[in-house]
């Protein structure tokens, strides 16, 4: 065991995929000669042709802008989107008199729950608005003939076309600003990209039956935009409801058999202009754009790294880094259900690309945290705390209390949208979204963020849920009505009268959290006070089997996709295998109705979902065969999510694709649970694997209390194991048996769990 300062002398070691932390300049040395050059990984997309729809494209993107390369009929088609196009229009139906939820309560009590999905419900599926909208696209008039490969290189998110004629292509989203380039080679003839905009004034109504989509884009009643041309740029107006609109620019140059050119995309909630960032773009010259494009992705992919024997989950798991990074920023808006790469196809996106808060926001940022990427998970956070004064009038509008809940289905700027009531406008939103909150807290023990933002977003919900739940005559607290997301759909047995396993555990967390939160900031009595609260909250409920159930007297019995009766085993962590044989009995008894049941009208989030759980109980087989079936099953070819079982072998009974991200997401949270856990306070490494992985490694994934840790394991054994603290704080390790040598003496070991304080910066090394 050896301690060392590491400010300055750890250096990167080299990565199996070569995808994280190379050099700018080993990576321009790769093809001196080339433009842009690239670097190849073991996890590159590659295809021999183009994409034929719009959701199997080469997704580009940099968390507000984003494209996907494909081909319309025979004609080359870019894609593009940005995050702040949306049809803001409010959702009439929701306001007025009985816009409260005692009306709710007093329909459900009466029996007659018509009225209520009249008011909230029904309008979400009959009004196109408000929705997330489609950009635009740019189409490259081009008689090349045969493509001979595709390829999107994941270390330099650059997607390059070749044809057989000597023909190539190199396009790439630029990593933070809201441009994109293509540089054209080797090109017969001269060419001028086309601006195609979306059909707002089509009189044909589009169809796609398979994806769920909304209604064709006419129903927005826009008047269509103008499209102007001249040599060497395109531009697009698009006026949407009210006073918002948008812009599309591209302009390009092309010299002999060389065309290169900039797009971009911007709208009237920013202070971006598509003219003026096209100009700028071109006044940079694209090598210094993709200098700086590939500075971005160097330090990104830096951050973190794995290496697995399994080729299927390290292909899916560098893909899934590779869309987050794509899809979040600090500064960027959070990640709706298709981030940057919203439906080309005529319609609106499937549930209107919005904000989906009852998992799917949840879900896509769980890699942020073991993944050490909590820059880009502060694009979540920071949105969430910037609109609070929104959820507080929503709050006391519909709640009728102080505090704060949020929205469970809402717009770009925190608005609720309705649906389905149960969960569009659950109780215990609030808790679920501010668990993010404190587990950047953990992760990060920053005490600023503490102080400034992770207690005062809690404080804000339980405030909210002290005064809208009530203590009945045996002294339990309760809510009027619960629900459990999406148990009996929209209808009136969705509200249950016992209090939900579902909404028991946000309540848990969230007076919990508090409670602990409070306490470390030296508020003994606020820490006190939540705790008193949280202590009034009866037991979760079990069958007969000693499962967690839904609801008292409603056991798990069918295959449902969304398991928000096991919140508490995942992501909660109230009920963990560390706890003892009570707990561990409880885990098993409900993953085991999870698997008996079977995966009939499971989605591929919910495969991603399960893997986690799995990994929790240290079963790595059942982990690794659950994310597998996911990437193998429920994933089209450029990896996006598609929910249903696209291979039709019997994972499930979906066998539609609607396109969303949060599986994907949550598949990549999987792979880290079975590689690295500290949700107890105790690291554990490679704590869930299969028995057949005898070599497997990882690069500075993050435990809770801010410690970066690494390690390889080797012929079946931990060979090497360094940890740094980023903070300094008490360090709590479940030391592998092969390390435990490396032990000198006067270190506190108690059997294999091995205790240290460690100052900020510094490193423990354990080597076999």
């Amino acid at each position: 065991m050896k301690f060392k300062d590491n400010q300055n002398e750890i250096s990167m070691r080299n990565r199996n995929l070569g995808a994280i932390g190379i050099s700018i300049c080993l990576l321009f040395a790769c093809e001196e000669n080339d433009t842009l050059p690239v670097q190849s990984s073991g996890s590159d997309l590659r295809f021999a042709e183009l994409a034929r729809t719009w959701d199997e494209g080469i997704p580009l993107g940099n968390a507000t802008v984003g494209s996907l390369v494909w081909q319309r009929d025979s004609v080359l088609r870019l894609s593009l989107d940005r995050t702040d196009l949306w049809d803001l229009r409010p959702s009439d139906s929701i306001s007025g008199p009985n816009n409260r939820f005692a009306w709710v309560y007093e329909q459900v009590q009466k029996g007659d729950y018509l009225p209520v999905q009249k008011k909230f419900d029904w309008p979400y599926d009959a009004n196109p608005a408000p929705s997330k909208i489609p950009g635009a696209a740019i189409e490259l008039p081009l008689n090349l003939g045969k493509v001979k490969s595709v390829e999107l290189f994941l270390q330099n998110a650059l997607c390059e076309v070749t044809w057989e004629n000597g023909a190539r292509l190199k396009t790439f989203v630029h990593a933070s600003e809201p441009v994109g380039w293509f540089l054209f080679e080797n090109l017969p003839d001269t060419v001028s990209p086309v601006i195609v905009a979306p059909r707002y004034a089509d009189p044909e109504t589009a169809k796609d039956n398979n994806s769920h989509a909304g209604s064709a884009l006419q129903r927005l009643g826009y008047k269509q935009g103008k499209i102007h041309t001249e040599k060497g740029l395109a531009t697009y107006h698009q006026e949407g409801w009210n006073d918002f609109s948008y812009d599309v620019s591209v302009r390009w140059e092309q010299h002999g058999k060389t065309l290169r050119g900039a797009w971009s995309l911007t709208s009237s909630l920013s202070a971006d202009r598509a003219e003026t960032e096209t100009t700028e773009a071109l006044e940079r010259g694209i090598e210094a754009d993709y200098r700086a494009h590939q500075a971005y992705w160097t330090n990104y992919w830096a951050q973190s790294s794995i290496s697995l024997p399994d080729s299927v989950l390290q292909k899916q798991y560098d893909n899934e880094m590779y869309k987050f990074g794509s899809a979040s920023r600090e500064d960027s808006y959070p990640i709706s259900l298709q981030a940057v790469w919203t439906a080309d196809n005529g319609l609106l996106p499937p549930w209107k690309g919005d904000y989906h808060h009852d998992l799917n926001t949840q879900l896509s940022y769980w890699p942020a945290y073991t993944g050490n990427h909590l820059s880009e998970g502060l694009g979540f956070l920071n949105t969430l705390w910037s609109q609070r004064d929104v959820y507080k009038q929503y709050t006391k509008q519909y709640f009728e209390t102080d505090g704060m809940n949020v929205p469970g289905v809402c717009t770009l700027t925190g608005v609720p949208m309705g649906g389905w009531i149960q969960y569009s406008m659950s109780p215990t939103v609030g808790a679920w979204l501010a668990q993010h909150f404190y587990l950047h807290w953990k992760y990060s023990a920053d005490r600023t963020f503490l102080e400034e933002r992770a207690y005062p977003f809690l404080k804000e919900v339980a405030v909210y849920l002290e005064q809208f739940s009530k203590v009945d005559a045996k002294g339990v607290r309760r809510l009027p009505l619960s629900s459990s997301p999406e148990i009996f759909d929209n209808s009136i047995q969705a509200w249950f009268k016992d209090l939900t396993n579902f909404d028991l555990a946000l309540m848990r967390f969230a007076f919990g959290a508090a409670s602990e939160l409070a306490g470390e900031l030296g508020l003994a009595e606020e820490a006190a006070h939540w705790q008193t609260v949280g202590s009034q909250l009866p037991e979760f409920d079990l069958d007969a089997d000693g499962a967690l159930t839904f609801a008292k007297g409603f056991s798990y019995d069918q295959s449902h996709r969304h398991f928000s009766h096991a919140l508490a085993i995942h992501p909660l962590g109230l009920i963990d295998w560390s706890q003892g044989e009570k707990e561990q009995a409880i885990i098993k008894a409900t993953l085991k109705k999870l698997h008996d049941y079977g995966p009939d009208y499971w989605c591929g989030y919910s495969y991603s979902w399960y893997g986690n759980m799995c990994a929790r109980a240290f079963d790595g087989e059942e982990a690794a065969r659950a994310l597998r079936t996911f990437a193998e099953c429920f994933c089209l070819s450029n990896t996006f999510h598609a929910n249903g079982d696209q291979t039709k072998s019997g994972k499930s009974r979906f066998t539609y694709r609607p396109f969303t991200l949060e599986g994907n997401f949550a598949f990549a949270a999987g792979v880290q649970e079975m590689l690295l856990q500290s949700h107890t306070g105790v690291i554990r490494v490679f704590p869930a694997i299969p028995s057949a992985w005898q070599e497997a490694s990882f690069e500075n994934l993050r435990a809770q209390g801010a410690f970066l840790v690494s390690a390889t394991m080797k012929e079946g054994q931990v060979s090497e194991l360094r940890i740094r603290a980023e903070q300094g704080g008490r360090l709590r390790l479940m030391l592998p048996a092969s390390l435990v040598h490396a032990v000198k003496d006067g270190a506190s070991l108690n059997g294999e769990l091995f205790e240290t304080d460690m100052q900020k910066g510094e490193e423990i090394v354990f080597t076999k």
